[in-house]
């Protein structure tokens, strides 16, 4: 109205609010909007004589994919809509998911991803009374076409390479066939587990991994120079090169930062083989931030969730975290330079001319 809640007028002021029935996916829905004496307000959310709210579904799918539970989207939906949903439907609506999920984590997947990321992070799931750690294991992949993909999730008490190993039997199942670098975090045992399944695929140490594990020990002053000189390690043009760059790191941060260093030299061996690929290969893996944006998503999930009361709750929860990530994704950038250095790696039996 342009002034404070009990100042002067200006000779309009709030008049109440009006109830009006819309239509929405979920069938009728009671909504109030605020109104004024003049009748010049016109609200934007539901604007006037508007009939129909559409995406309401989505709206709570949405909500519920940030973390919120069906009694906070019920609370958020008065406040924002003046709809009022009960919680009960709200939970139809994220139940319905459940079918979806299943689905997507049983369909068949494509015969060739160059590149997978290997994750996982910790929930908190009731249990039996209790609340328990569990483990949510995570594939990325980049197709052919260098296009971005969720493979699947998958819950599990513990992350260790003897589950990782069941994980990847299930790609196997669902028709992958070959993967050419499978980017990792250092678990013991997940290398073995990988080329148990894929024998030919390379298995590499994810640098966004350790440079994300060496900022854990990093002031925030500190990070942007950190990550600097740990990025002229990884773009180092050899293995010499980036031994020369870790002494330089050690020089300038080893007082300071001991735990980054002793880090780097305890993951060396599994550090060198990154620099035998190519830089159109090396660009790609250490560009590729789709990684690192789902794990912001599915980690402020679980910020925002905290406890989940189920497995099934905590994998539709992520399942909707990943579907909303996965919407902002575009195609890897200067895909084709790099899939024609996988063919002089790796060959046309194993990259197809038809990809190029």
């Amino acid at each position: 109205m342009g002034h404070a809640p009990h100042g002067r007028s200006g000779g309009n002021v709030r008049n109440g609010k009006s109830r009006k029935t819309v239509q929405s996916a979920l069938g009728e829905l009671q909504i109030e909007t605020p109104r004024d004496r003049a009748g010049t307000f016109a609200p934007q959310l539901v604007k006037k004589r508007q009939v129909r709210l559409a995406g309401m579904e989505e709206k709570i799918l949405a909500l519920y994919a940030r973390g919120m539970t069906t009694r906070d989207i019920e609370s958020a939906l008065v406040d924002v809509y003046g709809v009022e949903i009960s919680h009960r439907l709200i939970a139809q609506v994220t139940d319905a998911v459940q079918e979806e999920a299943r689905a997507w984590q049983s369909r068949p997947l494509e015969a060739i991803y160059p590149i997978v990321w290997l994750d996982g992070i910790v929930v908190k799931v009731q249990h039996n009374k209790q609340v328990i750690n569990k483990a949510a294991h995570v594939v990325l992949g980049v197709n052919l076409r260098g296009e971005k993909e969720v493979l699947g999730l998958w819950l599990a008490e513990h992350e260790g390479a003897q589950y990782w190993l069941s994980v990847l039997t299930e790609l196997r199942h669902r028709g992958v066939r070959d993967i050419y670098i499978a980017c990792m975090d250092g678990l013991k045992g997940l290398p073995e587990a990988v080329q148990a399944v894929f024998p030919q695929t390379l298995t590499q140490l994810c640098i966004v991994h350790l440079v994300r594990a060496s900022l854990r020990y990093v002031n925030a002053g500190d990070s942007k120079a950190v990550v600097a000189a740990l990025k002229r390690i990884y773009q180092s043009a050899t293995a010499e090169e980036a031994a020369a760059e870790l002494e330089a790191l050690d020089t300038q941060w080893g007082d300071k930062y001991r735990a980054v260093v002793r880090l780097w030299r305890g993951n060396w061996d599994n550090i060198i083989p990154f620099l035998q690929f190519v830089p159109q290969i090396r660009k790609v893996i250490y560009t590729t931030n789709a990684i690192e944006s789902l794990n912001m998503v599915m980690r402020k999930l679980t910020r925002n969730r905290r406890i989940f009361p189920n497995d099934d709750s905590a994998l539709k929860s992520l399942f909707l975290a990943v579907r909303e990530a996965s919407k902002n994704w575009r195609s890897i950038h200067h895909w084709k330079p790099a899939l024609q250095s996988f063919q002089v790696m790796f060959g046309e039996e194993r990259v197809p001319m038809n990809a190029l």
